[in-house]
């Protein structure tokens, strides 16, 4: 028994290494604006994770393809990357996880926050995003919420004379990561 204990306790103090399905996430936002909410997708390229449960440190790469940005209005899609995202120019957006704020359940749900460097349209920007997780059966399900204030980052305001948007666009994504042995 005291053998199982002592494995099950090293165990859990190993580093977690995670590989996001692209397949299996959805990144969504929402843009607040005069008249009506903007609602759009962008496509994850690839990522992985690594963190350690005992200590919180982590490691990894979140990317999601700019180019990927739809809307479902072809005119505001193509204001949308040549003049706010620059998608041709800065094609990738990129979250470099550093830690995790909170303790992660092997197994059930937690909520923690995920800090890092959060890379869009040629500049870093430290952010820490709060995550719902659901541990079980080789796989982590996660939610995040969080806003990128995209105007004070450096991008243009589509604001015209009779059009305004908000300042901040609002990010959702649901994954399912796979731990990988």
């Amino acid at each position: 028994l005291l053998s199982s204990l002592a494995t099950a306790g090293s165990l859990e103090a190993q580093t977690v290494a995670l590989r996001i399905d692209p397949a299996q996430t959805q990144v969504e936002f929402t843009l607040g604006a005069v008249l009506h909410t903007v609602h759009g997708t962008f496509r994850l390229k690839r990522g992985e994770m690594s963190f350690d449960p005992a200590t919180g440190s982590a490691s990894g790469e979140l990317v999601v393809d700019a180019t990927s940005a739809q809307s479902g209005n072809d005119a505001r899609d193509k204001d949308m990357h040549t003049k706010v995202l620059e998608s041709a120019r800065y094609p990738e957006i990129v979250f470099r996880p550093d830690r995790v704020v909170g303790k992660v359940a092997a197994q059930g749900p937690s909520q923690v926050r995920l800090h890092g460097i959060f890379s869009i349209h040629g500049a870093e920007h430290e952010i820490e995003i709060p995550a719902e997780v659901e541990a079980g059966g080789g796989q982590y399900r996660a939610t995040v919420n969080f806003s990128v204030p995209f105007v004070e980052w450096g991008m243009k305001d589509p604001s015209t004379l009779f059009l305004r948007v908000d300042k901040r666009v609002d990010i959702t994504i649901h994954t399912i990561a796979h731990v990988v042995q």
